[in-house]
Formats: C-alpha cells, sequence, structure tokens
C-alpha cells in the first residue's frame, strides 16, 4: 500500500526509500542501500525499510519522514515476503511460520513460532504451525493458525508485550467451527474471523463467541489465501474497511459488527478531507459510513481499471498506489 507520514510521501524500490513531496513528487530524501528491500511500512510516525540479508529479512532502519534520518536500527529474522502491520504501540512482520513484535525504538517485545536458534528451548508453545492472515491492535496481535494433527484453523490472540519477548502470552487460542478461516480485524476488545460460509465471527478478548453475522460477500472471497499474511483494511469514520477482493466490507471500530458491504470496490478506501473515499472503476466514491450509501463519485481515469487500488492521504493529497506505481491526486 502507499505509504505516507506526515506531509512526506514514501517511495521504495531496489534497495532505496524515497521520501517525496506529496505536492509535487520531487525527492526531499533518499535513504540507499546495496542490497535488496523486502518491504517498507509506516509506524509510530516514522517509517521502516526492512531489508533482506542472507535468506532472511533481517535488517530493519527506522527513519524520519520529514528529514530521511536515522531513528533506530535492529536486526531480527522476519521471513521472505514479510509485511509490516502497525498497532498504535507496535510494529508486527508477518510470516508463514514466524512473528516478530517490536515497540516504537525497535526492541522486539515478542517473537511467535519457529524462531531460528532460539537461546533458550520449549518456550514456544506451537511450533509446528504455519499462518495465515495477521492483525494487530494497540496491545495484542492475532493470527490464524493451521497446526499438524488438528482438524481446522486456529485463532490465536497474544500479547503485543509480555515480560520476556520469547515467551508469548496468550490472550486465548481456541480451534474454529470451519476448514478455513481469515482474520479480518482486531481491537483490544474484539476480533472478526471470517468462515467459507459467508459468514463473519466476533469474538471478545476472553475467547468467548460473541455473534455470528452473514455478509453478502462471497464465502471463497472472504477466505482466500493471501500470500503477505494481511487482509488489507483501514480506518474509516467509527468503522474498520475490509477489502475481499471485489467488496469492501465495514465494520464497526467498537465491536467489529458488519455495518454494511459495497460490490464493485478495489480496495478498502481511506479517509480524506473528512470523508470516508473507496476507489471503484471509473472513479473514487464518497461513502456514507452508516449505511454504505455513495453520496458522490469523483471521476478518476485509470489505465487498469480492474487492477487493486490502495489509498492514502497526505495532506491535502490523496495517494493511489496502482500496482507498482504510486499517484497523486488533488
Amino acid at each position: 500500500m502507499p505509504v505516507a507520514e506526515g506531509d512526506t510521501a514514501v517511495t521504495a524500490g531496489q534497495g532505496r526509500v524515497v521520501g517525496r513531496d506529496p505536492r509535487t513528487g520531487e525527492p526531499r530524501w533518499h535513504y540507499a542501500r546495496d542490497v535488496p528491500l523486502c518491504t517498507v511500512g509506516a509506524g509510530f510516525s516514522r517509517v521502516h525499510a526492512v531489508y533482506r540479508t542472507g535468506h532472511n529479512c533481517s535488517e530493519v532502519t527506522q527513519l524520519d519522514p520529514g528529514t530521511g534520518q536515522r531513528t533506530a536500527q535492529r536486526t531480527g529474522n522476519a521471513e521472505h515476503g514479510t509485511r509490516l502491520v502497525s498497532g498504535d504501540r507496535h510494529v508486527t512482520t508477518t510470516g508463514d511460520r514466524l512473528l516478530n513484535t517490536w515497540r516504537s525504538d525497535l526492541v522486539k517485545t515478542l517473537e511467535y513460532g519457529r524462531v531460528p536458534a532460539p537461546v533458550n528451548p520449549d518456550r514456544q508453545p506451537r511450533t509446528g504451525c504455519t499462518y495465515g492472515t495477521v492483525a494487530t491492535a494497540a496491545e495484542r496481535v492475532g493470527v490464524i493458525e493451521r497446526c499438524p494433527d488438528e482438524s481446522g484453523p486456529r485463532l490465536t490472540v497474544l500479547k503485543a508485550a509480555g515480560e520476556e519477548a520469547d515467551v508469548p502470552e496468550t490472550e486465548f487460542s481456541k480451534m474454529l467451527p470451519a476448514t478455513d478461516a481469515a482474520l479480518l480485524a482486531l481491537t483490544d476488545e474484539a476480533v472478526a474471523v471470517a468462515l467459507p460460509r459467508g459468514e463473519v465471527l466476533v469474538y471478545g478478548m476472553d475467547g468467548m463467541h460473541r455473534a455470528t453475522h452473514p455478509v453478502s460477500v462471497p464465502g471463497s472471497e472472504l477466505v482466500r489465501d493471501r500470500p503477505d499474511g494481511v487482509v488489507p483494511h483501514t480506518r474509516g469514520r467509527g468503522t474498520v474497511h475490509v477489502f475481499t477482493g471485489s467488496h469492501t466490507l465495514a465494520l464497526s471500530a467498537d465491536d467489529l459488527t458488519p455495518r454494511w458491504a459495497a460490490e464493485g470496490t478495489l480496495g478498502p478506501g481511506t479517509v480524506f478531507a473528512g470523508h470516508s473515499v473507496v476507489p471503484v472503476r471509473g472513479g473514487l466514491a464518497v461513502i456514507n459510513d452508516t449505511d454504505g450509501a455513495t453520496l458522490r463519485t469523483v471521476a478518476v481515469d485509470r489505465r487498469a481499471p480492474e487492477a487493486p487500488v490502495r489509498l492514502t492521504a497526505a495532506g491535502p493529497v490523496l495517494l493511489e498506489q496502482r500496482g507498482d506505481t504510486v499517484v497523486a491526486l488533488r
């Protein structure tokens, strides 16, 4: 997705991270290394660049978005293909068998899964599982696991920061009543999980099932494979917008109850100029977040109208990422 922090748009590729003026695209600063980039993300009003050395995405540099100055660095064991998922106070790397969580100074607060060369063995509750989708909240990390000798997916919610990083502290972990599942969203009070029968299950932080909501989104689309481990989502105005592939599903930001689903969208959208804006074929739809009604549509000419479109705002500029291209709109 496009990266913006403050009044800076960030682009990246081939080992180089560039901070740009969002109005003109002119570079303000750059940070470059002679090793491949794994991913770039934002969090804590900082930009995080993860570089690949050897077999892992193991070196992380934190940059000030206004100046490009390094503010923190660390090494880690994130897997190739990782994405960064940011909460209010932590950032987590996704992976097939290992998750890492860091706080704002890049001190590791959680590692979960198959830890390479652990200093102290037998500290992980399950090491043979593979991971599906991941989501974060201010103090928690959630993941869908598929473990040997278990008949279906498992939902696990962890504390983002326990007393010891290599000893995960579990809020709850339970088997789900389906053959497949995807973690849509997580707050510090609730977690929303999609099932292939076209339902969203909501659980509390005690692991108790609170509600089941049928939604007008194909079940196969809800739980489809996501290689980077993330269901695209953004915050709306009192909602969480989730992009399933052809629908944008809005969940209440407090209890994650589904509010509405919009068909024929190209991404989850964002908040811009005080309104929820969702990309659609031929333009941008301004959405009423209460009921999902389209208030108006602003025409946008895109060369690849069917491609996924991710949005974010940088001051007075709306950034669209279309594949490998970032476009600035005013």
